[in-house]
């Protein structure tokens, strides 16, 4: 198949939506040959806020220490290749379609059909063992206990910190979450986890007692280093990154810490757009936050940042999502907000947005689409947040490129 051909028949894919089980993945990763090699080190991140900027930093330490590293990520913003690097560098679309082809042949007649997660993960771990990779980290899609990156063996657990988001999956409650992302623990291997809240800590400790595992809670910031992303919070995503790092027996040294974080990239976290790309007077900053928790860190991010500048906010979000949660956090740093819609199958109506705001709230504003809402920016700063999908859309506008999200 060509890679048109190809990356259509995967998006085909989402409409059997998202099934959570480890059959058919452990099933695909057998008879694609997936399965990472046994000299093969993997660290497995689950969590609902930081999974990706602790990825990130893991894989730029491990490469600047010298480490062939595979890392697989998800969603993407704008290109399907963002979630598959090797050694910093995503997957082209030769490798993509080749695998695509192969893969579509093997799975013609399954029943049930695996989905776009499911496929994509077989697609990774093929590539990373066909290019050798000596690490490898995978980020969990959702929740961790049937999620398909639990079907491969973890050498280090890592878990970000736990909150509410994705409940009609996962569980209402966060116990239930917890107990769900948690269950990446494996058997005597070490876990490091971030601080969590008391009930969200204790399942931790319970999973990992039953597993014999190793549990280290790093409750403190990696001080002393300058890091590639911004915000505070950062600084312990990236204390958590260097204990799985450690863990796996990565040989670390000052210089290669050193260089690793303060290179350390991921788009749409608190990310700066160029002003000769966005042609726009005053600062551009795009952040993918969708849940209160991510929320208030960006709002304590951007204070920290723009002092008492408030935000120009342009505003989309997807169905199932903490809406009055999120504007809650993000309301204080705002001097007016624009209300757009995102693309995706499941994203809200800005008219029905705009039925989330309060008598007390700054000016509102609903377009039809994200361009027009640039069109009418103010001078004062903007954020683009709520959505992934929203900020991919963002990015695809700033570098005339075609944007295709994922449910996945």
């Amino acid at each position: 198949m060509t890679y048109s051909v190809a990356i259509d028949w995967l998006y085909s894919t989402q409409f059997f939506g998202v099934k959570l089980g480890l059959a058919n993945p452990k099933r695909m990763l057998r008879e694609y040959l997936a399965f990472p090699p046994h000299r093969t080190k993997i660290i497995h991140v689950a969590g609902t806020n930081g999974k990706g900027s602790t990825c990130a930093f893991i894989d730029s330490v491990a490469r600047a220490a010298g480490t062939r590293t595979g890392l697989f990520t998800s969603p993407h913003l704008v290109r399907y290749s963002e979630r598959i690097r090797v050694a910093g560098m995503e997957i082209t679309e030769d490798e993509i379609s080749r695998h695509l082809t192969a893969l579509r042949a093997l799975v013609a007649d399954w029943d049930p059909h695996p989905t776009f997660f499911e496929i994509s993960l077989a697609l990774a771990l093929r590539h990373f063992s066909e290019r050798n990779c000596e690490l490898v980290i995978l980020e969990t899609g959702m929740g961790g206990r049937l999620d398909a990156t639990t079907a491969v063996p973890a050498d280090v657990a890592v878990i970000t910190p736990i909150s509410l988001d994705h409940q009609q999956w996962l569980g209402e409650t966060l116990v239930e979450i917890a107990a769900e992302k948690a269950a990446i623990i494996c058997h005597k291997k070490p876990t490091f986890s971030a601080p969590q809240e008391p009930a969200a800590r204790t399942i931790v400790e319970q999973v990992a007692n039953e597993r014999c595992s190793t549990l280290e809670f790093i409750d403190k910031p990696l001080l002393g280093y300058s890091l590639g992303l911004s915000g505070e919070h950062q600084y312990n995503n990236a204390a958590l990154a260097m204990a799985a790092l450690h863990a796996a027996e990565i040989t670390l040294r000052y210089e290669t810490v050193k260089a690793g974080l303060g290179t350390t990239n991921s788009p749409g976290r608190f990310e700066h757009i160029d002003p000769n790309l966005s042609n726009m007077n005053s600062p551009l900053v795009l952040d993918i936050a969708h849940n209160p928790a991510a929320a208030k860190a960006l709002a304590a991010n951007w204070q920290r940042e723009f002092g008492d500048r408030k935000a120009n906010l342009i505003f989309g979000a997807v169905e199932s999502k903490d809406i009055a949660g999120i504007l809650d956090a993000l309301l204080p740093i705002v001097s007016q907000v624009h209300l757009v819609p995102v693309n995706s199958s499941r994203g809200i109506a800005p008219t029905d947005l705009e039925q989330q705001f309060s008598a007390d709230h700054p000016p509102v504003k609903v377009h039809e689409n994200l361009k027009d809402a640039f069109k009418v920016a103010t001078l004062a700063p903007t954020l683009v947040t709520g959505s992934a999908f929203l900020v991919g859309e963002a990015k695809a506008i700033f570098t005339a490129s075609d944007h295709r999200a994922s449910a996945q």
